[in-house]
């Protein structure tokens, strides 16, 4: 199946930044009928405020729960998640309550994982983007292989809410970005 869109670009870099740093095994699953916001009609939240174009109703209970069937099935103990305080601050299913109530569903669901002692963690949960990028420049992730685009494409718009947020992160962290050094 080929992809198109955004979620070919974000394939392409996870792709790359996985062989990069040597990830052992990288599943990429299809889950097609999915949708964003921006592709449902009335999409709103209960308090009547737009929804974010990019959210996706349910997507990490469907995300998390693949990945629990997968830990599920190779017999391991954690889930990591790299939501951050940002996420948090926009997104309900990056919280506190969603998680706990989570891992506990998951639990419940599966003796093999209750033996392992699944744990969901998410270390940078308390970190604005800011200090996200300022800790992967720290520890010399390939930056540059990464995606934040919300528009399909071969390189970054800069104009969409993924490249103003980037933007925005890499100059709060004092970092200078490889994707827009000497581009202005």
């Amino acid at each position: 199946m080929e992809i198109h869109g955004t979620a070919a670009a974000e394939l392409r870099a996870a792709r790359l930044l996985g062989r990069r740093v040597g990830v052992l095994e990288h599943r990429f699953v299809s889950i097609p009928d999915l949708k964003e916001a921006r592709d449902i009609e009335g999409s709103r939240w209960l308090s009547g405020e737009e929804v974010p174009a990019t959210y996706i109703p349910m997507k990490n209970a469907v995300f998390y729960s693949m990945a629990a069937a997968f830990a599920e099935e190779r017999g391991s103990h954690r889930l990591v998640g790299g939501h951050n305080l940002d996420d948090r601050r926009a997104f309900e299913d990056t919280g506190e309550a969603f998680f706990s109530s989570l891992e506990k569903a998951l639990l419940a669901s599966s003796p093999r994982l209750r033996m392992n002692g699944l744990k969901i963690v998410r270390p940078l949960r308390d970190k604005s983007k800011a200090e996200v990028v300022a800790l992967a420049a720290r520890i010399r992730v390939p930056l540059e292989l990464t995606w934040s685009c919300h528009r399909a494409g071969e390189a970054h718009c800069w104009r969409c809410d993924g490249c103003a947020s980037r933007v925005k992160a890499f100059e709060g962290a004092g970092v200078e970005d490889p994707l827009r050094a000497g581009n202005g």
